[in-house]
């Protein structure tokens, strides 16, 4: 009873619109004790009187009968109606904002563990996010942008995401993931930085223009970059090399019919070399994770050890 109590001291000293009718009842019910008195009736029939007068019903079945009841009926009159009046206005107006800011989809929910929180706009982020929401990921954007540049099911948290304020509202501590992006790479590192500040065990992505800002981030302590003008030189690079190899990255990264997947080394794998395990594998081992760092195992035949993590390609769905 004591918790319960307090529990309601303490909500009614967080709302206006609580303490409003607090007062207001305590208006009503000192006003129902002085009809009472003033007019000779019980306190229920003058409470009676009290809620009529209060709600502005005014039945008239019972009515002041001497100078001191006319003159409690207007402090009630005086008391009670503002304020309940203004406690349903204050309550009104706050339903009216939830559903408005629930329609211009500024009202959020925190991020969880299967949510992927993206930072910053650029060209790319609305079909990332067409794709994650394809495969049941839940995704939140933290991007001074207009709600209609995004798709339907995307929400969006309009605030400046280089702002440390912005940031630690969207709690990005309680994400799955983090992808990072922006029109320039001063605003993607400025945003890792204090991404990597606040939630330093969620897994990051920063997309840059520049090779020189992913090794800054990697130094960092950002888990992956990925150097969106760089990565398409070198795709261009590799095709009018072998002809096809572009055909093959587009199949890898845009087929249902594929997954790539991050797989802890299991313990049997352990002190082996990455090319022995390719060759006993269910799936396609593509490389590894290892020292925190991506290797193919074609220039350096790596050995894994507790922690790396091997990059497969299986089937996905049909």
């Amino acid at each position: 009873m004591v918790h319960l109590v307090s529990f309601v001291f303490t909500q009614v000293k967080r709302s206006q619109a609580l303490r409003l009718v607090a007062v207001g009842v305590a208006c009503l019910l000192a006003g129902a004790a002085l009809f009472s008195a003033t007019q000779g009736i019980s306190f229920p029939t003058a409470l009676y009187w009290a809620i009529t007068t209060a709600t502005t019903v005014g039945y008239g079945d019972i009515t002041p009968k001497n100078p001191a009841g006319r003159a409690v009926a207007v402090g009630v009159m005086l008391t009670t109606i503002p304020l309940f009046a203004s406690a349903f206005a204050l309550l009104a107006g706050a339903v009216v904002s939830t559903h408005l800011r629930r329609l211009l989809g500024v009202v959020h929910l925190e991020p969880d563990e299967q949510a992927v929180a993206i930072y910053g706009f650029s060209p790319v982020v609305p079909r990332v996010a067409t794709e994650l929401k394809e495969v049941g990921r839940r995704v939140i954007v933290v991007a001074d942008t207009d709600r209609s540049t995004l798709p339907d099911g995307v929400q969006l948290i309009t605030a400046d995401p280089t702002s440390e304020e912005a940031v630690r509202r969207s709690h990005p501590e309680k994400a799955g993931q983090l992808l990072v992006t922006g029109p320039s790479d001063a605003d993607v590192l400025v945003t890792a930085v204090l991404l990597r500040h606040i939630a330093p065990k969620v897994p990051t992505l920063a997309v840059v223009g520049s090779g020189a800002v992913s090794v800054a981030l990697r130094d960092l302590g950002v888990d992956a970059t990925l150097s969106s003008d760089e990565l398409l030189v070198h795709t261009l690079a590799k095709s009018m090399e072998a002809p096809h190899a572009g055909e093959l990255l587009l199949r890898l990264v845009d087929s249902e019919g594929y997954q790539l997947k991050e797989l802890p080394v299991e313990a049997s794998y352990l002190g082996r070399a990455l090319t022995s395990i390719r060759k006993e594998h269910p799936g396609l081992v593509l490389g590894a994770v290892h020292d925190g760092r991506v290797t193919v195992g074609v220039e350096h035949d790596v050995v894994l050890a507790a922690g790396d993590q091997l990059i497969v390609l299986e089937a996905g769905r049909s």
